[in-house]
């Protein structure tokens, strides 16, 4: 069997809906699981409601029916008015607002993983629904009875002997499987999220406890580029790389692949492949075991909004496995996502994501230990197979704070 993911921009609206079934009437004869995310810009919205949840009241009632309208749009394009499909969106926004009105918890990623979540079920009902009004047998299984995970908000750690029993209980290999990434529950049951871009992340979870023969991501480009062409232009599809280079990639923030993706498919090395859902034949990338990277060129990954914070001894003194480890303490229990650090005898340096918002806290605990230094919205580009050109191309005009260079990364910060 054959696992498909399929993210926003590929089921954004109606006509993308009907291209995911072309899509699939390729596969007719395969046993597919298909892992869906939120459509289009569903996730950005829902957080928008977060937000206004939290500090604009006023605002809450709109953008709650700005998404339940954008979905019953793209459902009047797709199905008859008197469909069933209506009934099940407009189900799930009354337990939105049920929610929303009986809440009692102030954790802002509790309140996210509850409501953010419905994105990939309503993207997911509908896909179901559609298939089924258009004759082709399918299952719907909710991922959340299938993918348990620790109480671990806006990031859930995978119980995996329970999720995999779950997984081949709820699989049924006599038709197409429809479920959603991202999403999971606690064993209280609550939803709980598995990072942002985590879709990619629930396919893989998917794919290792069915023994898949494959997993396909399919995207917006043409595989997996050497760089984002969001950022970049020119950019070379990678079509052959291994599982540990694409790790490494991942690891530094490439965002066509979640950094814990390639773990699972690794262990039973089962084929990651990158394909295009705007032309399905073309053979996009191929993930998989002991491939080098074809073609060898640079690799770009750039990430920006973050911080680099200097801290120096007082004295002089080095800065020993004692400041070292206080300092990892003190990162760890702010919830930094740290990126890039580098320490000399008396400084130690570090650039980091502040996801919660803990900096002011974070530099609390720092004063009258250290002296501080702190630079804000900084870029963050990590170059993989570097070559001297590379280096200039990104360094041009920009102000140079920090460099660090391994035999085939170099990574650089410069200000804003």
């Amino acid at each position: 069997m054959k696992v498909f993911k399929f993210g926003g921009a590929s089921i954004k609206d109606a006509s993308s809906i009907k291209n995911i079934l072309e899509i699939l009437s390729n596969y007719s004869n395969d046993n597919l699981l298909i892992v869906v995310s939120a459509m289009g810009k569903t996730t950005n919205a829902l957080e928008k409601v977060v937000e206004n949840y939290f500090k604009n009241k006023s605002g809450l009632k709109s953008s709650i029916l700005e998404v339940l309208n954008f979905h019953i749009d793209i459902c009047n394009e797709l199905f008859p008015k008197n469909h069933l499909i209506f009934s099940d969106i407009n189900s799930i926004f009354q337990k939105i607002n049920t929610f929303i009105n009986s809440n009692k918890s102030p954790s802002y990623s509790f309140v996210y993983d509850q409501l953010v979540s419905n994105g990939e079920l309503i993207s997911s009902k509908i896909i179901y629904n559609y298939m089924t009004f258009k004759n082709i047998e399918s299952s719907f299984i909710d991922a959340r009875d299938c993918i348990k995970t620790d109480s671990n908000f806006r990031g859930g750690n995978v119980k995996w002997d329970l999720t995999n029993k779950k997984i081949k209980q709820m699989f049924n290999d006599s038709n197409t499987n429809i479920t959603q990434g991202f999403i999971a529950s606690d064993k209280n049951n609550f939803n709980v999220t598995l990072g942002r871009e985590g879709s990619d992340y629930s396919a893989a979870i998917f794919a290792y406890a069915l023994n898949a023969e494959s997993l396909s991501i399919w995207k917006d480009v043409p595989g997996l580029l050497n760089a984002d062409p969001k950022f970049f232009s020119n950019t070379k599809l990678l079509k052959h790389i291994s599982y540990s280079e694409t790790i490494e990639l991942a690891f530094y923030g490439a965002s066509i692949i979640h950094p814990k993706t390639l773990q699972p498919l690794q262990k039973k090395e089962i084929p990651l492949n990158v394909k295009s859902f705007k032309n399905p034949e073309s053979n996009g990338t191929k993930i998989s075991k002991g491939i080098d990277i074809d073609p060898l060129v640079p690799c770009y990954i750039f990430k920006d909004n973050l911080i680099l914070l200097k801290l120096s001894s007082l004295d002089f003194s080095f800065m020993v496995e004692q400041n070292i480890s206080k300092i990892f303490k003190e990162l760890h229990d702010s919830k930094m996502k740290v990126d890039v650090i580098q320490n000399s005898a008396i400084s130690f340096s570090v650039c980091f994501f502040d996801k919660y918002s803990n900096l002011n806290d974070l530099i609390s605990r720092f004063e009258g230990k250290f002296k501080i230094e702190i630079n804000k919205n900084v870029s963050l580009f990590t170059i993989r197979h570097f070559d001297e050109k590379s280096i200039k191309k990104i360094s041009y005009k920009r102000k140079l704070l920090l460099e660090q260079r391994t035999e085939k990364t170099i990574r650089l910060i410069f200000s804003n």
